[in-house]
Formats: structure tokens, C-alpha cells, sequence
């Protein structure tokens, strides 16, 4: 019983192991609203820790809410990591 336990337990931890180093993705690919849609942004992101991230949210051409996670490469690019879109009609309407 204590073996499978230690096996799960390593089972679950092995799923939850992230590369935080690797920028070797290309990400994902702009679409219209995203920062990087017309290419890199001219100015460079100095002040912030390469490896940090920041969301952004805008609507699609489809009129979709849609929120993209970025992240800052060594070289100070952007990198898409997620994009995630916000359902347009709710359940909850009263």
C-alpha cells in the first residue's frame, strides 16, 4: 500500500514539472489584436525580468474577448504562451 502510494505521488509530481528555462517554442501565431500581430514591438521591454510574463485582452475580429499570456525572451521579443477565449454568451443572465 505505502509503494503505490509513493507511486502515485510521483506519478502526480511528474505531471506538474515545468521548463521554465526553454524558449526553444515558437509560440503561438498573432492573430489581429494580439502585440505582436504587425511584427515585434518597436520599443524593447528593459525594465522587465526576461522569463517574466504579462497578460493582454482585446477583441477579435469576430468580436470574441480573447486574453493572450506573453512572455519575455532573452532577447527581449515576445512570445504568445496562451491564448484563451472568453465565451460571449452567459448562462447566468438575469
Amino acid at each position: 500500500m505505502k509503494r503505490s502510494m509513493g507511486l502515485v505521488l510521483a506519478v502526480a509530481l511528474a505531471g506538474c514539472t515545468v521548463s521554465t528555462g526553454s524558449y526553444s517554442s515558437a509560440g503561438l501565431e498573432p492573430i489581429p489584436g494580439s502585440i505582436t500581430y504587425n511584427g515585434q514591438p518597436r520599443t524593447k521591454l528593459t525594465k522587465s525580468p526576461v522569463g517574466s510574463s504579462f497578460p493582454h485582452s482585446f477583441t477579435d475580429q469576430w468580436g470574441r474577448q480573447v486574453e493572450e499570456i506573453y512572455i519575455i525572451r532573452p532577447d527581449r521579443t515576445l512570445l504568445i504562451a496562451e491564448r484563451h477565449y472568453r465565451p460571449v454568451f452567459s448562462l447566468d443572465d438575469d
